[in-house]
């Protein structure tokens, strides 16, 4: 009777432990902003996002398409207009050029082909396009795709995107 107490109890510390190890795999993921965060080659984009008072929507549950500048996207920027940008009396513009960055909804690169446009967050929408093998969201050449965060899925690209 022991024996039998004593393996029941095994099989339950067991399956114990191997529901926990499978439950921190599941929570691994950032949402957006960490994920961004934690690159290190989105800091331009994060303090954007942090003037635009963007980060509680960006961290809320989503999902949430990113088309992410990368700190070299933004360097490209004519001088002076990010610093200008950043200036709190600016901040209405810098929601919308921020926003036009995000789509509802969770699209994956496989989901691209045969679009021409995607309605962002602002309201208006972008072009989708193929050049020379490349996808391009508007000038925006998409570097790299598919992150993704649990709250959404974040895709690279090398410039920053201005609505019209």
């Amino acid at each position: 009777m022991k024996m039998r107490n004593l393996a029941a109890i095994a099989m339950v510390v067991t399956l114990g432990l191997a529901l926990n190890a499978h439950a921190d795999n599941c929570d691994k993921k950032g949402d957006i902003v960490d994920t961004a965060v934690s690159a290190g080659s989105f800091n331009t984009l994060v303090a954007a996002v942090k003037a635009a008072d963007l980060v509680e929507t960006l961290k809320s549950e989503g999902p949430f398409t990113v088309f992410a500048p990368t700190d070299e996207a933004f360097a490209k920027l004519p001088s002076g207009t990010l610093e200008d940008l950043l200036k709190p009396e600016n901040k209405a513009k810098l929601q919308s050029i921020l926003t036009y960055h995000v789509v509802p909804g969770m699209v994956m690169a496989k989901d691209v082909s045969g679009i021409s446009t995607a309605k962002t967050a602002n309201g208006q929408s972008f072009k989708i396009s193929m050049k020379n093998g490349s996808v391009y969201v508007d000038n925006a050449k998409v570097l790299k795709t598919d992150i993704t965060c649990s709250n959404g899925v974040i895709h690279v690209i090398d410039a920053v995107i201005i609505p019209q």
